[in-house]
Order: structure tokens, then sequence, then C-alpha cells
């Protein structure tokens, strides 16, 4: 027998089982707790509790570790290409020369969408933030593909993941479109996902357009860094969403909802902000005090993460990447120099030292989105553009679980105890 947990309730003695994931902590099987004392546990935010078994993404957030099925995000980032990725998360290994091309070869085949969607757009006003029509078009998916709900059918699941991570990015697209006015351009079969997606985005009719391979390779890059971050709000709500039930397309829609908030898909736009608000290196002290400052309201966007108490290792590949498309399009930005200077005062700061406020993968991102002409209500739209992979993933690992069951946390109630009613005219 392995390991136990002794839990004492009102003098009486439980004992719950230890698990042992591959790596990482242990985790007290508190499932039959309630049951044999009558008591939750409580933990807000979920910090302390494991809600699932997954053998997809490992994180170390004390070491700034990241794997994807064992593979570190550095050599995924630096080697392998997002297809090759989505794949790997998808199947749960990488694959062959082969399969590779046959994989790429489907989502190509499902870039474009059904023309009717089109007309969707036009109930939206032009001012629309584009997460806003990407949570009801994205939702709107289960309205055209039928043939692909059935979530008890393994063969119509994998056609609702190739769907979803084939025509996002022409969605995404699309929103844009539809913002600056212009018209929606079709998906291009000759192009990588990247290229085509920059070709959707940036291309107009009346011009032929030419992918920059050093974006075309930024954009490819940023995808594979966003992919997946285990069990976060965005995850965690698409597995929620997915354990009544729903349809694949409809628990997307839904993880898109939660990624709108700024403390998960917003915070690169957050951080790029921030740094145009600073302005100019010289002015970076005054606002590293302010930071330090607890009756200011001013925080250091891009410093610190929920998990990782150590250099983000996604961070790393993303400054590299971030020197690459600057030199490719000749950009002379004095937010990059900003941004440089500021992670080098941070981290030379005792105070940032002590609090382990590393720089995460936000603090460059915005900067390099920026730089190749995204607007910064399209950055949350590129990060829900790449999770979308690992999001379907998640899903389909949960549909698959035989312990799976709806989600339904529990509480510590603090209202009113039962009371009688009092017509309205004696109150």
């Amino acid at each position: 027998m392995g390991d136990t947990a002794k839990i004492n309730i009102g003098g009486k003695d439980i004992e719950s089982p230890v698990l042992k994931g591959t790596i990482g902590p242990d985790v007290i099987d508190i499932r039959k707790l309630y049951g044999q004392t009558g008591a939750f546990t409580y933990d807000p935010g979920f910090t302390s509790t494991a809600s699932c078994e997954s053998a997809i993404t490992y994180i170390d957030g004390d070491e700034g570790v990241l794997l994807h099925r064992g593979y570190p995000i550095g050599q995924l980032a630096e080697q392998s290409s997002f297809m090759e990725v989505c794949y790997l998360l998808l199947n749960g290994e990488l694959p062959n020369a082969d399969e590779l091309t046959k994989f790429e070869s489907t989502i190509t085949r499902h870039t474009m969408v059904h023309e009717q969607l089109a007309s969707f757009f036009n109930g939206f006003r032009r001012d629309a933030h584009p997460m806003a029509v990407m949570t009801g078009v994205v939702g709107a998916l289960s309205a055209f593909y039928h043939d692909s709900t059935d979530i008890s059918d393994p063969v119509q699941r994998r056609i609702s993941a190739h769907r979803l991570i084939a025509k996002i990015p022409t969605i995404a697209a699309m929103a844009y479109k539809y913002s600056v006015g212009q018209p929606f351009v079709y998906p291009d079969n000759k192009l990588s996902y990247a290229g085509n997606f920059l070709k959707m985005t940036f291309g107009v009719p009346a011009e032929e357009y030419q992918v920059i391979p050093a974006v075309e390779k930024a954009m490819d890059r940023i995808f594979i860094l966003h992919a997946d971050h285990e069990q976060n709000a965005s995850t965690s709500t698409v597995r929620l969403a997915g354990s009544s039930g729903a349809n694949p397309f409809a628990c997307i829609a839904a993880g898109i909802a939660c990624l709108w908030g700024p403390a998960h898909g917003g915070a690169n736009e957050a951080c790029l902000n921030m740094l145009r608000e600073i302005g100019t290196p010289d002015k970076i002290p005054h606002y590293i005090e302010r930071a330090k400052d607890k009756n200011d309201p001013f925080r250091l966007m891009g410093f610190g993460h929920r998990v990782y108490k150590n250099y983000d290792p996604r961070a790393t590949v993303m400054q590299q990447t971030l020197r690459e498309v600057f030199e490719a399009l000749n950009v002379q930005d004095p937010l990059f120099e900003t941004a440089i200077r500021l992670e080098e005062l941070a981290l030379s700061d005792p105070y940032f030292k002590e609090k382990k406020l590393f720089p995460n993968v936000d603090f460059y991102s915005g900067i390099i989105l920026s730089a190749i002409g995204f607007p910064t209500t399209m950055f949350t739209v590129l990060f829900a553009l790449a999770r979308t992979v690992g999001w379907v993933a998640q899903w389909n690992e949960m549909i698959s679980d035989p312990g799976q069951k709806i989600g339904r946390p529990r509480q510590l109630y603090t209202g009113p105890v039962q009371r009688d009613y009092v017509p309205v005219d004696k109150r």
C-alpha cells in the first residue's frame, strides 16, 4: 500500500491515499472526504487542488520548466514548428515525416469557413472588440458542422479538433479585416499555417502579399509558446464546459471568453500599454519606485507569474524572437530599448529578486506583435488562436477519461440561515 495522509476531523481519523505522478508534487486523494466526514476542503482559486489527471503539459514554476508531452518548450520553440507541436499535443508523440505531411494537409484542407459565416460579422458594430466577435462566431461553428459534434465518437472528436485548429485563424483574420473595413481574404493553401494567417490578416485583393520569412517564423514561434499551459483559467473553463457534455465548439468559445480577461490573455496588451506610459528609459527608475510603493496603484505588467517563480522559460525565446523581427523589419522602436532597460533594472533590484518577479512571456510578445502590425485589440485573439490546440487536446483527454465527472465545485456558505418569508405589506 502506498503513502496515506491522515486528517482528523471532530476526533475522527480519516486516511486519504497519496497519489504520485511521473514528476511533480504528490496529490492527496480527497474524493471520499465528504462522504466520510461531511466536510469539504476550502481552496479559493484552486491553487492547491488538482482538478484532473493529465499527461499533456507539465510546469515546474520554481525551476522555470515547461514540458509538452515531456519535451522542453525551449527545444520545441527553437527546433520544431507549430504544426508539429499541434500533432504532439493531440497525439502524444512527435510525428514522423509522413505523419506531419498528412497532418499539415488535413489542417490546410479545413481552413475555409462556411460562406454563410461571413454574414455573422455584419451583425457586429465596426468598433466591436475582436474578442467579442471571436466568442460569438466560434460558438456559432456548432450550427454549421453538425457532423462533428457527437462527443462519444472519437472520429468526430478528431475532425472537430482539426476544424477548430484550421478555422480559428481564418475567423481571427476576418475579425481583424471587419474592424478595419477591408474585404476578407480567403486562405491560401500554398502557404504555411503562420504564413497563411499573416496573408489573411494583412493581405488585400489589390496587391500580391509577400510573406517575410522572419515574421512568419516569429509568428509560428509565438503560436508554439502559447499552445498550452496546463490547467490555467481558460483551459479549466473548457474542461468544465466540456464536463457537461457540451459540444467542442461551444467549449472553445467558453475558453475564448475566459481568456479575454486582463489577468489572463490580456496581459501582453496591458504590458505594452505600460511601456508606452513609461515612454523612455530615463523614466524607468521613477516607475520602478512607484511599483514598489504599496499605496501607488501602478504595477509593473509583464513581471511575475501565477505559476512561475523563476524566469519564464518562454520569455527567453521571445526576447531572441523580438530581436530577429526588429532586424528583419528595420524597426526603430523606443519601446524596445525601454523594455530591455526595464528588464535590466528590475532584475538587478533586490525588491524584485526577493519577490521573484521575473519577466514573463507577455513582457516581449506585445512589442513583437505591435512591430508586425497588429493592434493591441488583436493580441488576445492571437493568444486564443494559439491556445486552441491546447484547449482541444485537454478537452479530448477529459472526454476520454473514464473517471471524468461533471464539474461541481463546493462552497463555504456564509449567507443567512433559513428564515420565513414575510409578505411585502408587513416588512
